[in-house]
C-alpha cells in the first residue's frame, strides 16, 4: 500500500473516487447506465488528446496543432469513406498516415529551423486548420458508414464502449514505451537536458522527429474515434482540443520543461476533467463555466508541481533557503 501511495497518481485517483461519491449522492443518475456510457465515451477520446500532447511535453515542446491535425486526420477519414467509397478500415489506415505525417512535418520544421515548437506548430495549426476547411468548404461529410458509427456508439460490456478498447491499448503502449524502452528515456532525456543527452550520444534532432509522429498518430486516432462517434465529419473537429490537450498532462504532473511525464496519471487528469465537466452538466450550471474550470485546474495544477520543486529544492543536501 505505502509503495502505491508513492506513485504520482495515488493522489489523483483518490480524487477520483471522491470526486464520483460527491457527484454519484448528489445525482443518482450518475450510475445510470446511459451516463456511464457516455462519459467513458468522452474518457477515450480524450485520453488520446492527452496523450498526444503529453508526449511533446516529455521532450520540453508543446503542440499547438494537435486539434488541427486530430481535425484534418478526422474530416480526411469521413471525406475518403464518403467521396471515394473506401472502406472504413482503409480510409482509417490512410487518415493516420496524414497525421503522422503532419507531426512529422512539424517536428522537421523545428529541427530544421530551430525556431520554437510553439511558433512552428501555432503555423501549422493555421495550415491545417486552412487545408481542413478547403476540402470541406466548412460542410460536414453526413455518409459514415454504418458499422462506423456502431463502433464509436454501442457498448460490448454494460457502460463499456467499444471505443474504450483501442484508447487502453495505446495506454499500455505509451505507458510501456516510457518506463520499458530505450525510446522513452531518450524523450525524458532530450526533455530534461537536451545538451546533456547529445553528448550522451543521443540523436537529439530524431527524437524530437519521433515525438511529433507520435503525436501526430494519436491526435489522428482521437480525430477518428470523434468520427465514429458523432457519426459525421464535422470541420470543426479538434477545435477545442488545446485546453484539454494540457489540462490532463498537467494535472498528472507533467514538467512543462521536459524530462518528467506519467502516463497513468495523465489517464487519471482525463477522468477527473471528465467527472468535472459531467458534475456541472448534472448539476444543471452554465456549461460555458466548463473552460473557465478549465483553466482554473491548469493554473492550479502548475502552481502546485512549482511548489513541490521548491519543496524538493529545500530538502536535497547542500541546498537552503534564502
Amino acid at each position: 500500500m505505502s509503495s502505491l501511495l508513492k506513485n504520482d497518481w495515488a493522489g489523483l485517483a483518490m480524487v477520483c473516487i471522491i470526486a464520483t461519491i460527491i457527484i454519484s449522492l448528489k445525482s443518482p443518475a450518475f450510475f445510470s447506465a446511459l451516463n456511464g456510457q457516455v462519459l467513458l465515451e468522452a474518457i477515450s477520446i480524450n485520453i488520446l488528446i492527452a496523450l498526444s500532447q503529453m508526449v511533446i511535453i516529455g521532450v520540453g515542446q508543446m503542440n499547438l496543432s494537435v486539434g488541427a491535425i486530430g481535425g484534418f486526420a478526422a474530416i480526411s477519414f469521413a471525406g475518403m469513406m464518403e467521396v471515394w467509397g473506401i472502406s472504413a478500415p482503409v480510409a482509417a489506415g490512410l487518415a493516420i498516415a496524414i497525421g503522422v505525417l503532419a507531426g512529422s512535418l512539424n517536428g522537421i520544421f523545428i529541427v530544421w529551423t530551430g525556431v520554437s515548437a510553439f511558433v512552428v506548430t501555432l503555423a501549422t495549426l493555421a495550415i491545417f486548420k486552412g487545408l481542413n476547411l478547403a476540402i470541406t468548404e466548412a460542410q460536414p461529410f453526413y455518409n459514415i458508414p454504418a458499422e462506423v458509427g456502431a463502433f464509436g456508439n454501442t457498448t460490448f460490456f454494460g457502460p463499456l464502449p467499444w471505443i474504450l478498447i483501442p484508447a487502453l491499448t495505446i495506454v499500455v503502449c505509451v505507458n510501456f514505451m516510457f518506463n520499458r524502452m530505450p525510446l522513452g528515456r531518450k524523450l525524458l532525456a532530450v526533455g530534461a537536458n537536451s545538451h546533456a543527452a547529445k553528448l550522451s550520444g543521443i540523436n537529439v534532432s530524431h527524437v524530437i522527429i519521433v515525438a511529433h509522429c507520435i503525436s501526430g498518430f494519436l491526435a489522428a486516432t482521437a480525430g477518428i474515434a470523434l468520427v465514429a462517434r458523432l457519426q459525421l465529419g464535422q470541420p470543426t473537429i479538434g477545435d477545442d482540443w488545446l485546453i484539454m490537450s494540457f489540462a490532463a498532462p498537467v494535472i498528472g504532473g507533467a514538467i512543462l520543461a521536459g524530462g518528467h511525464v506519467s502516463t497513468v496519471a495523465t489517464v487519471f487528469g482525463v477522468i477527473i476533467v471528465a467527472l468535472i465537466t459531467q458534475g456541472l452538466v448534472l448539476f444543471k450550471v452554465d456549461p460555458y463555466l466548463v473552460q473557465v474550470v478549465l483553466g482554473a485546474l491548469i493554473l492550479a495544477a502548475v502552481g502546485f508541481n512549482r511548489w513541490k520543486d521548491i519543496q524538493t529544492a529545500k530538502t536535497k543536501p547542500g541546498m537552503h533557503s534564502g
